[in-house]
C-alpha cells in the first residue's frame, strides 16, 4: 500500500509539479528519499504541528527536528539540505557581472540570504564599472545584531582591488528598515573607506524576501 502511494505521489509531482500540493504532501514527497519503506505521512504532519508551517520546518534548526517523534539525524539532515540546495540553486540562476541597477543587485544579494537566520554581514566588491570582482559573507551576529569588521572589509578591499563596495546585511524575523545603528555604522565604513579612494556604493537590508537600497531611499552615508 506503501509502494503504492509512493509511487502515485511521485508520478502526481512529475505531472503537476508542487503547485497543487498540500504542505503535508510536499513532506512525504522528501521524506520518501530519507526514510524506506515506512508511512511518511504521520512524520510530516508532526512536523508541521511542530513548527507551524513548512517554511518553519526548513527553517528550523537540526537538533530541533531531531526532537519531532519520527526525526532522525539522517531525515534532519535531509531537511537542512532543502535550503542551501535551494540557496545555491538561485544563486548560481541569478549569477550578474555588472551591476546596473538596485534590482541588479537585490537579485544578485537575495539568494545569499534564503534561510539564513541570523544577521550576517555580506560584502560585494566591484571595479569601477561596478564589475563584481568578489563577495564574500564577512560577520555574523546573533538575531538582531551584527557587526560591521572594518578590518575584514579593508582586507577584502586589498584582496580584490576594488575601487567600490557595496555591503548588504539582514534582519532575520524583523522589516528591511535600517536602525539607527546601521546608519551610522554605515556612514561610519564610508568615512573609512574614502581614505583608501574606495567607494561605498550602496547598503542593501534584507528582510523576508525583500530589500531596501540606502542610496535609492536618500539615506546620507
Amino acid at each position: 500500500m506503501h509502494d503504492g502511494h509512493r509511487q502515485r505521489l511521485k508520478k502526481r509531482f512529475l505531472e503537476e509539479d508542487l503547485d497543487k500540493f498540500e504542505d503535508h504532501n510536499i513532506l512525504e514527497l522528501l521524506l520518501f528519499f530519507g526514510v524506506a519503506q515506512k508511512n511518511t505521512n504521520e512524520i510530516a504532519h508532526n512536523l508541521l504541528n511542530t513548527f507551524g508551517s513548512l517554511s518553519a520546518v526548513f527553517d528550523a534548526s537540526h537538533s530541533q527536528l531531531k526532537k519531532v517523534p519520527g526525526v532522525g539525524d539522517h531525515i534532519a539532515t535531509l531537511i537542512k539540505l532543502i535550503p542551501s540546495l535551494s540557496r545555491a540553486y538561485i544563486k548560481d540562476k541569478t549569477k550578474c557581472k555588472l551591476f546596473i541597477t538596485t534590482e541588479d543587485l537585490g537579485a544578485y544579494i537575495l539568494p545569499h540570504f534564503l534561510g539564513i537566520s541570523e544577521e550576517k554581514l555580506f560584502v560585494i566588491y566591484l571595479d569601477m564599472k561596478k564589475n563584481l570582482l568578489g563577495s564574500e559573507f564577512i560577520s555574523e551576529g546573533s538575531m538582531n545584531n551584527v557587526p560591521i569588521d572594518y578590518r575584514k572589509i579593508i582586507d577584502g578591499v586589498l584582496k580584490y582591488k576594488a575601487s567600490a563596495i557595496v555591503v548588504a546585511h539582514n534582519h532575520p524575523g524583523g522589516i528591511a528598515l535600517p536602525s539607527m545603528n546601521d546608519i551610522n555604522s554605515t556612514k561610519e565604513l564610508s568615512n573609512i573607506l574614502s581614505f583608501m579612494d574606495v567607494k561605498l556604493f550602496d547598503h542593501i537590508i534584507v528582510a523576508d524576501g525583500d530589500y531596501i537600497s540606502f542610496r535609492d531611499s536618500n539615506i546620507d552615508f
